[in-house]
């Protein structure tokens, strides 16, 4: 049985209202012919965080925006900044792709990346289990304070708010979507598949340690949570050559998410290669460009 929105905030170790942030400017980092792209410090609980804002230029507001949810890559010095500097995974740059379809965009740095890169992932992975918590709720709970702070813009339409991830990205932003309904629209792309079938083909060790989240699977699996998004409309964007989602544990996941879509209605989109691995192709990219324009405008 799938859980509540509520059990599953417990089972990430999350509690209501999350610490707002508050930011203000420190550069603008790129402009162009579509594309303004800001610097943020947003600080939270005493601490500054990194974040890129991007603005389509020449465009009225309110816009849709979409809040990004960057990669892991063991790149712990990238971050936030995949959205105007790109990653080896990435096929373009997210925010200035987005911004060349006239939707902004948010991404800010989580634990141990970008601007945060000073303490490891399995120590601050460890330090949150021994209090009952995990890493991955951490960065959820930011997440959900980023969405309040993209509300509140002046620029931005409310009601016209997507996500988007890649990888670590992808699971954070469906896991998003499940505990906030204030998401329109859910797109992720490269990690998307049913954790006990990756146990039993030995392949869940791929995946970082930020992940771990004691009790999650006694209460939902991947494919339920993902189902949760349902009936807004979601986009799964999968390569079968990934070795982080290989078939067999992907099927398991799809097939769950299908039945919730079957059920509850609304927009599934899935977008799957044969021959494509652990990276957003120029296909897959432009896919999803789509699909967010299309749900947010």
């Amino acid at each position: 049985m799938t859980a509540t929105r509520d059990e599953l905030f417990s089972a990430f170790g999350l509690r209501l209202p999350v610490p707002p942030l508050a930011g203000r400017k420190t550069a603008t980092v790129s402009e162009d012919a579509t594309c303004h792209a800001e610097e943020l410090a947003l600080s939270s609980g005493g601490e500054s965080i990194r974040a890129f804002w991007c603005r389509p230029r020449d465009n009225t507001a309110p816009l849709p925006a979409v809040l990004i949810l960057h990669a892991h890559g063991n790149r712990y010095d990238i971050g936030a900044a995949e959205v105007i500097q790109g990653r080896p995974a990435l096929f373009a740059p997210t925010g200035r792709a987005l911004a060349a379809r006239g939707i902004a965009s948010l991404c800010l740095d989580m634990p141990c990346f970008g601007s945060r890169a000073g303490q490891g992932e399995s120590a601050a992975t460890k330090a949150l289990l021994w209090e009952g918590r995990s890493l991955a709720g951490q960065m959820l709970a930011e997440n959900i304070a980023a969405l309040d702070w993209l509300r509140l813009q002046p620029e931005v339409d409310p009601d016209r708010i997507g996500v988007f991830g890649l990888s670590m990205g992808a699971t954070l932003a469906y896991w998003l979507g499940a505990l906030d309904p204030r998401l329109r629209a859910v797109a992720h792309e490269c990690c998307f598949a049913d954790f006990r079938a990756l146990i039993a083909l030995g392949k869940h060790d791929l995946h970082g340690i930020y992940l771990t989240v004691p009790g999650l699977l006694a209460r939902a699996s991947n494919g339920q949570i993902a189902g949760m998004i349902a009936p807004r409309a979601q986009f799964i964007g999968l390569g079968d050559l990934d070795p982080l989602t290989p078939p067999a544990a992907a099927d398991v996941a799809l097939k769950e998410v299908r039945a919730a879509y079957a059920e509850q209605g609304g927009r599934l989109v899935i977008h799957r290669e044969p021959a494509s691995g652990h990276v957003e192709t120029q296909t897959m990219h432009s896919a999803m460009l789509d699909f967010m324009e299309s749900a947010l405008t």
